[in-house]
């Protein structure tokens, strides 16, 4: 079912807003890719995005991600409202392509979106696969003038001087962590110290997964640049 979905236009994306912490306002949007088939009904990520990987389909479904995501920001933009930027998450097959980041330049030429109102969204584990490759990307990207995010902060293996010797520009708290910070455990511990150490490296740190008043108060209270989550749609 999986293959030929792109063509039967079953994907859709649904954009989760982040907020900026400091103003209380939209700092930027995430698309989420969601697919519905006819038979299936809907079919959660978890469960068609490593088989996309592992057929290759994930190519041309990325790319569509991507296109569509740039194109809707640009819509909203002619029409005045203030989206900030969107953020698109890049599978470990897109990213290790030759033609990647010639395809990220040209999804802005063909919306006419500026680059630094897109944001590529890639894993901590995908980042320090291969070093030297995610270096080369990454400042490809840079001299594109596109913003990068690690997904996923805490819950891979980098260290600080690799973190600091690449370029990024943000980090995504897991929600795992976020879950329990508004209790006095390790993972509010965890918190701060990431907070902290992106405050040193002059990162920005977006925390996901908020779903309590609780947890905005304490990421808040961290001083965590952006949250998303369900309490916040």
């Amino acid at each position: 079912r999986l293959e030929g979905a792109l063509e039967r236009g079953e994907f859709s994306l649904h954009y989760q807003p982040q907020f900026d912490l400091s103003t209380g306002r939209i700092s930027g949007l995430e698309a989420l890719l969601r697919w519905t088939n006819a038979e299936l009904g809907s079919i959660s990520p978890e469960e068609f995005i490593p088989l996309a990987e592992e057929t290759g389909l994930i190519l041309p479904i990325g790319e569509w991600t991507l296109r569509t995501a740039c194109r809707q920001l640009r819509v909203w933009q002619d029409m005045d409202l203030p989206a900030g930027r969107v953020a698109v998450n890049v599978s470990a097959v897109q990213f290790t392509q030759r033609n990647f980041c010639a395809m990220v330049a040209d999804a802005l030429r063909e919306t006419g979106l500026a680059p630094e109102c897109l944001e590529l969204e890639i894993t901590e584990s995908l980042m320090m696969r291969d070093e030297e490759w995610t270096r080369e990307v990454l400042a490809e990207l840079r001299r594109i003038g596109v913003s990068v995010a690690i997904d996923d902060f805490g819950m891979g293996y980098s260290s600080l001087g690799r973190l600091g010797a690449i370029a990024v520009n943000r980090l995504k708290i897991d929600r795992s962590f976020v879950r329990s910070v508004d209790s006095l455990g390790r993972h509010a511990t965890i918190v701060s110290a990431i907070v902290s150490m992106a405050r040193a490296l002059g990162l920005q740190v977006v925390a996901e997964g908020v779903e309590n008043f609780n947890q905005l108060l304490h990421l808040q209270d961290q001083q965590c640049n952006e949250v998303q989550g369900f309490l916040l749609k």
